[in-house]
């Protein structure tokens, strides 16, 4: 297996940061250059929302990459992309709670029982809520390896909402968010096809050391 040495490793953490920061910072170039068009809200909601999802579909398919090119290194980076799919998460629930809604409780409630879409998403962003509070090597020690991987088990399932309140939302013109679905499918049959190769092999081991 190959191995990423530790200098490269850590320029590599940075580059990735800077890139993971880029859909922010157009957001703000494109704000102070009055770039955002007609209804900036939507805009930015939309662009948050997109890049939360495409952040969630990444982290997880960091790794299968890992497993097909071979390379450990890549879970490093795992961690921080997780934490970016909640913090563009967050910047997509604040825009909506503050520049949507300006803090109005009772309107959000009504939006939250008249629209779906909006419960499917609230639902994504409060899954992911505990992977973050949870992703530190303190609380793999303190929750125990195995409860630690099932509790992170969550992320597929706040995909799942992420992709269900996308198609919720958009109704007509299914593209991007089926293109989505279909990406988050594909990682799931990975994982299953996986999981299930790993059963077979350690039924397979088990008599053969036996004997």
């Amino acid at each position: 297996m190959a191995k990423i040495p530790e200098p490269i490793l850590r320029s590599l953490k940075v580059v990735v940061l800077l890139l993971c920061l880029g859909p922010l910072m157009v957001l703000m170039w494109k704000a102070t250059h009055d770039l955002l068009g007609a209804n900036p809200v939507d805009v930015i909601t939309r662009s948050t929302g997109r890049w939360t999802l495409t952040f969630l579909l990444i982290t997880l398919g960091v790794t299968p990459l890992r497993k097909l090119v071979r390379i450990p290194s890549l879970v490093r980076f795992r961690r921080m992309l997780g934490l970016y799919a909640l913090f563009y998460g967050t910047l997509h629930l604040m825009t909506y709670v503050w520049l949507d809604k300006f803090f109005d409780v009772q309107a959000m409630l009504h939006d939250i029982a008249k629209r779906r879409f909006i419960t499917a998403g609230m639902t994504a962003w409060a899954l992911m809520l505990p992977l973050a509070l949870t992703s530190t090597a303190g609380s793999i020690r303190r929750l125990g390896g195995k409860r630690w991987q099932r509790l992170h088990r969550l992320i597929y399932f706040s995909a799942a909402a992420g992709v269900i309140h996308f198609i919720w939302l958009v109704k007509a013109d299914l593209k991007r968010p089926l293109t989505y679905g279909a990406i988050l499918l594909l990682l799931l049959g990975y994982r299953a096809v996986s999981s299930a190769i790993t059963r077979v092999r350690s039924r397979q081991t088990v008599p053969a050391a036996s004997a």
